[in-house]
């Protein structure tokens, strides 16, 4: 008989990564060294360890990662990459995960950008920054950056299908979005009455062919551009957006008083006129008639929110008057979409106001949220000793919430490491682990890092679902 090498595959097709681990934590470490400025570190998410189970790798990283102060890691398990944005240089590199080791940078971004994302095919970035006042749209295939201005942008939230990019500027009512236009002509004005605002913020003829950044307007009728207009849409405050399960719907999330609003809602509005791409979209386009429950206001905040099938989990902070003065604590509303009512709502982790808190699903039917700035929530104010921790743990099947105490510093990341009953975070600057059944704590000295560890992914996750929603 002959036997060969051949190719080790683990599951899904995945080719089994030098380090022969199929449990991956992948660690964002800001100043691990007197040297380096970051660094992307691994760790085997089964034994809770850095090294090979015999000590030999004494560790494992990812080979040729420079990126200084790394701060967001988005992950992509079911297509084996992952992006990281390094708040230090500006860099956003690409990390192949079968690999182990960057796979490229993609240029052209400025620094520093609040909001950076990549679609999943790779082949376009979308990132805010909030100093230059640009939306900047990468095109990876052409090698071409087109520079979009937008005052005061700061987010940017992107459809898992790639099709669709939102741009959120702080303090204003108003969403945008990027369109490829095959001509620039007759965007001046998008019709209906002259106190609606102009559909193009701004245009970019030079590039061929042409883009424009296009104000979310009602898709009422279609100009000479085949872009939608009517009425404009206006909103409390919109920070992100989130979308449906079949990719046909944003929900555009208000955060209302949090932000210097009055009320925190979301609204429902269809992607299908904000593809970004002409000619990806050939279907009827749906009316505001056509928008059952248009708006549905949060009371308890909503600044951030994740959609599972017909539920939406929404977070966000709730103004309370406390002995004359205004504070925030953090607030869970559970949303039925099918007919787009509250179902339930639960007190969680105070947070800071108008911050994008981290959150997503884990094992045992456990949701996560993730907070910074939590020491000057209510529960501080007014109970400290009671407990006042960043990290939440809320069943969903109970109902149930259970904080994680004490107080060990700012969540800045989370990471489901499914099916192994286990949830890694990132808190205080350090690594810790909890179990998804009762919320204990898992030691976590073999996994502890040098540095500042600031967001955390799991590599080897069957679905890209199983990421942190920011």
């Amino acid at each position: 008989m002959l036997a060969g090498c051949g190719t080790s595959y683990y599951f899904d097709g995945r080719v089994l990564p030098p380090s022969k681990l199929v449990n991956r934590v992948l660690i964002a470490i800001q100043n691990p060294g007197a040297i380096s400025r970051g660094a992307l570190q691994i760790v085997d998410a089964y034994y809770d360890v850095r090294g090979g189970y015999n000590g030999t790798p004494a560790s494992f990283s990812i080979g040729g990662f420079g990126g200084a102060l790394p701060i967001t890691i988005q992950s992509m398990p079911e297509e084996q990459f992952g992006a990281v944005y390094g708040a230090g240089d500006g860099s956003f590199t690409l990390i192949d995960y079968a690999g182990e080791k960057t796979s490229g940078t993609v240029g052209n971004i400025p620094n520093p950008s609040a909001s950076v994302f990549i679609t999943r095919n790779r082949a376009f970035v979308f990132a805010a920054n909030q100093a230059a006042h640009v939306f900047t749209v990468v095109n990876q295939s052409l090698n071409a950056s087109i520079a979009l201005g937008l005052p005061n942008v700061y987010r940017v939230s992107v459809n898992p299908g790639g099709s669709v990019a939102l741009a959120f500027v702080q303090n204003s009512p108003y969403v945008y979005y990027p369109r490829q236009l095959s001509t620039a002509q007759s965007l001046s004005y998008s019709g209906g009455p002259s106190t609606w605002p102009k559909a193009a913020v701004d245009c970019e003829p030079q590039n061929a062919p042409t883009w424009c950044l296009l104000q979310m307007q009602s898709p009422d009728g279609i100009d000479a551009t085949g872009n939608s207009y009517g009425a404009p849409l206006s909103f409390d405050h919109p920070i992100k957006a989130v979308f449906s399960a079949d990719g046909s719907t944003a929900y555009i999330l208000s955060c209302g008083p949090e932000c210097g609003g009055n009320t925190a809602a979301y609204t429902r509005v269809p992607i299908a006129p904000m593809i970004f791409l002409q000619g990806q979209y050939s279907g009827l386009l749906p009316t505001t008639g056509a928008l059952p429950g248009l708006t549905v206001v949060i009371p308890g905040g909503a600044s951030n929110a994740l959609v599972d099938s017909s539920t939406m989990y929404v977070v966000g902070q709730e103004p309370q008057q406390i002995n004359g003065q205004t504070l925030f604590g953090g607030n869970l509303t559970v949303v039925n979409l099918a007919n787009n009512t509250i179902s339930s709502s639960a007190a969680i982790s105070d947070g800071q106001p108008g911050t994008v808190s981290r959150i997503l699903e884990a094992d045992d039917n456990t949701l996560w949220i993730a907070m910074t700035g939590c020491t000057i929530g209510v529960r501080y104010a007014t109970n400290p000793s009671a407990g006042y921790g960043c990290l939440t743990m809320y069943n969903t099947s109970t109902k149930q919430v259970m904080l994680l105490e004490p107080y060990i510093g700012d969540a800045t990341g989370i990471a489901a490491v499914t099916g192994l009953h286990k949830l890694y975070a990132a808190e205080g600057g350090q690594v810790y682990i909890y179990s998804t059944k009762d919320g204990s704590s898992i030691d976590n000295q073999y996994v502890a890092v040098t540095g500042t560890a600031y967001d955390v992914a799991y590599m080897d996750a069957i679905t890209d679902g199983d990421n942190t929603v920011y």
